[in-house]
């Protein structure tokens, strides 16, 4: 799937590409040591400026899913997308402990479902 921006969104240039880099990370379209085109490269070929794409590359980096490697280059990380491990986690101890309060898991999906609704 290509990258691409949407200039007429309110949701910011660096923040679409974020978005759309970790849905293809989660999806496998990247996969671990995936080599990601250069800055410029890619602000070029989306017509941004190379600041919002190293921005966008600072917070993918920041989250562990992308490592920069110097005059390397950067590349999707081995650990893969950080947010979903956290999630996987706390959902893991979600399980856990609504086990040992004696909570149903069709009464503790519905609290998550109603949590997320909210």
């Amino acid at each position: 799937m290509p990258l691409s921006i949407d200039h007429e969104s309110s949701v910011p240039p660096y923040e679409q590409l974020r978005v759309q880099l970790l849905e293809q990370v989660r999806s496998g379209m990247l996969a671990a040591g995936a080599k990601l085109p250069t800055v410029r490269g890619l602000a070029e070929e989306l017509g941004l400026a190379a600041n919002t794409v190293a921005r966008c590359y600072r917070e993918l980096e920041r989250d562990h899913v992308i490592e920069t490697r110097g005059r390397n280059g950067s590349y999707i990380s081995e650990y893969g997308d950080a947010a979903q491990r956290e999630a996987q986690r706390a959902a893991h101890d979600y399980a856990e402990q609504t086990r040992q309060l004696g909570v149903s898991a069709s009464d503790a999906l519905a609290l998550v479902e109603a949590a997320l609704r909210s």
